[in-house]
C-alpha cells in the first residue's frame, strides 16, 4: 500500500528541487522529507529522485508517481466538493485564467453562465498557463483557460495524462503598427518584410515567438521594450516606438490612430482552450465551456471588424 503523505511529499519535492525548500513548504524537517522519499522507494522497489549537491531531479519511476500523487489530490479536492454540495445544496467552480483571456473571453462567458445557473459561486485565479495548468491536475482548480504558441500544452511535472484539452479558439496574431507606417495600406504581410523594424511586445512569450519566426525568416529583430500588457505594448506603438505583435483577442478597444495588419502564412497564432481533468465530472463545467466558445465567437469577430 502507497502511503498518500509520501506522495504529497515528493509532489512538494518535485515542485521546489530540493529537500530543504520541499520541507519549508511542507513545515517538516528536511530529514523527515528525505524520510518520506526512502520509505516511499522502500516501497516500491525503484528510486523516484536523483539526489546530487544542486539538489533532486525525478526519475522515470518519480515522474510517473509525481503524476500518480497529483491524480489523487484531484480525485480527493472533487470529493470534498461532491460531499459540499450534498451537505450545502452550493455548487463552486473555480476557473484559472490568463490575463488577456480574462478580460476579453471570461466575463461575458461567466455573466452566460450566471443566468442559467445563478447560485453558482464563481472563483477566478490569474495565471500564466504554465502555473495554472498544474493547478488543475492538482484539483486546485476546476479548469482553465490557456494558451499555447507552436509548441505543447504546459502540463508541468510528470505524464500529464490526465489533462483534456478543448480547443476554443486559434487566436492569430496581428503586426500592429501606426496608421502613417509605410506598410500600413496592405492587406497582409510576410514577416520578412519587418527586418528593419523596431519592435514593442505585451508579452515575453510573444517576444520568444517574434525571435522563432524572424530567424526562419532571416533576421534578428530589434525589441525596444517589452510589457505585460497589450494595451499598453499598442500604446507604446501609438507614441512612436515601434511596431508590435498582437493577439486578435487583444485589439480590442481599439487605439486611434493605429492599423492591425495580417500576417502571411504560415501565421503565428496562440491556441486557446480549457484544460479540464479527463473525466470532467463537475455539474457546470460543460455548460461553461459552452459559454466561452460562445464568447469567444462574438469577441473573434468583433476583433476582425477592429483589424479591417
Amino acid at each position: 500500500m502507497i502511503d498518500v503523505q509520501r506522495l504529497r511529499v515528493l509532489r512538494a519535492v518535485a515542485d521546489h528541487g530540493s529537500f530543504n525548500r520541499a520541507a519549508v513548504a511542507l513545515r517538516l524537517t528536511p530529514s523527515a522529507v528525505s524520510q518520506h522519499v526512502a520509505a516511499l522507494e522502500r516501497s516500491l522497489g525503484a528510486q523516484v529522485v536523483t539526489r546530487s549537491t544542486r539538489g533532486v531531479t525525478l526519475t522515470q519511476a518519480g515522474r510517473i508517481m509525481v503524476g500518480a500523487a497529483e491524480s489523487v489530490a484531484a480525485e480527493l479536492e472533487q470529493a470534498k466538493q461532491q460531499v459540499e454540495r450534498l451537505s450545502t445544496g452550493r455548487v463552486q467552480l473555480t476557473v484559472a485564467t490568463f490575463t488577456s483571456g480574462g478580460r476579453h473571453l471570461l466575463p461575458g462567458a461567466l455573466r452566460r453562465l450566471m443566468a442559467t445557473h445563478p447560485q453558482t459561486q464563481l472563483h477566478v485565479r490569474e495565471g500564466e498557463p504554465e502555473d495554472t495548468v498544474p493547478l488543475v491536475r492538482q484539483g486546485a482548480v476546476d479548469l482553465a483557460l490557456a494558451y499555447h504558441f507552436d509548441g505543447p500544452l504546459p502540463v508541468g511535472p510528470g505524464t500529464g495524462s490526465s489533462l483534456h484539452w478543448t480547443p476554443i479558439l486559434e487566436d492569430p496574431l496581428h503586426v500592429v503598427m501606426p496608421e502613417g507606417h509605410r506598410l500600413a495600406g496592405r492587406r497582409s504581410l510576410d514577416i520578412a518584410e519587418l527586418a528593419a523594424e523596431p519592435w514593442v511586445l505585451g508579452c515575453l512569450k510573444t517576444e520568444a515567438y517574434l525571435r522563432r519566426y524572424a530567424a526562419r525568416a532571416g533576421f534578428e529583430p530589434e525589441v525596444r521594450g517589452t510589457t505585460t500588457d497589450y494595451f499598453f505594448a499598442r500604446s507604446l506603438v501609438a507614441a512612436g516606438m515601434g511596431i508590435s505583435l498582437i493577439p486578435s483577442i487583444a485589439l480590442v478597444p481599439e487605439v486611434p490612430g493605429l492599423r492591425a495588419v495580417p500576417i502571411k502564412p504560415p501565421t503565428p497564432a496562440r491556441h486557446i482552450g480549457v484544460a479540464t481533468l479527463g473525466r470532467r465530472d463537475h455539474p457546470h463545467a460543460t455548460a461553461f465551456i459552452e459559454a466561452l466558445r460562445e464568447q469567444a465567437g462574438r469577441h473573434y469577430r468583433a476583433c476582425i471588424e477592429t483589424a479591417q
